[in-house]
């Protein structure tokens, strides 16, 4: 598995972006996927995750509404789009990835991770 993602950037308050993370490798559907974010300072934060097949997801409350995680196992790809963001989004997000769906929301659930994107919402 080699997780990279792509999308971040710079947006005003009650933008949008889409955030998008490929898988090299050739197992991607055997892996549940996820969105942490990490801000300065702060503690990396489970976002959202998505099921092997993408028929169960789960949201920090925070983002409820506003975020929707999908993925296209053809194209290996896992996707987070965003609307109405807001400052309190901005951090660098990361992609991740483990075959089990047990611990979704916290880092220590995940064995592979990507490089990150940085998204900056300005106010």
């Amino acid at each position: 598995v080699q997780l990279q993602a792509s999308g971040g950037g710079l947006v005003q308050a009650g933008g949008s972006l889409r955030l998008s993370c490929v898988d090299s490798g050739r197992t991607f559907s055997s892996y549940a996927m996820a969105w942490f974010r990490q801000a300065p300072g702060k503690e990396r934060e489970f976002v959202t995750a998505i099921s092997w097949s993408g028929g169960r997801t789960y949201y920090v409350d925070s983002v409820k509404g506003r975020f929707t995680i999908s993925r296209d196992n053809a194209k290996n790809t896992v996707y987070l789009q965003m609307k109405s963001l807001k400052p309190e989004d901005t951090g660098v997000y990361y992609c991740a990835a483990n075959k089990r769906f047990t611990d979704y929301d916290i880092p220590g659930g995940y064995d592979y991770w990507g490089q990150g994107t940085q998204v900056t919402v300005s106010s």
